[in-house]
């Protein structure tokens, strides 16, 4: 399932942060990482799926 999350972070950063955490905190930061660059929002995404 990690996997598939992953993919879809890499896609969609901030659907995949939403189906690891829901709308939290980590939510919108990655919003407003991926809005600021698209690179930084799929790290954070990714940072986030893996740490968990």
């Amino acid at each position: 399932m990690d996997l598939l999350r992953i993919l879809i972070a890499i896609l969609l950063p901030p659907l995949g942060v939403f189906l690891q955490v829901g709308i939290g905190k980590h939510f919108w930061i990655n919003i407003l990482l991926t809005l600021l660059g698209y690179i930084p929002g799929i790290v954070h995404a990714v940072w986030i799926i893996a740490k968990k």
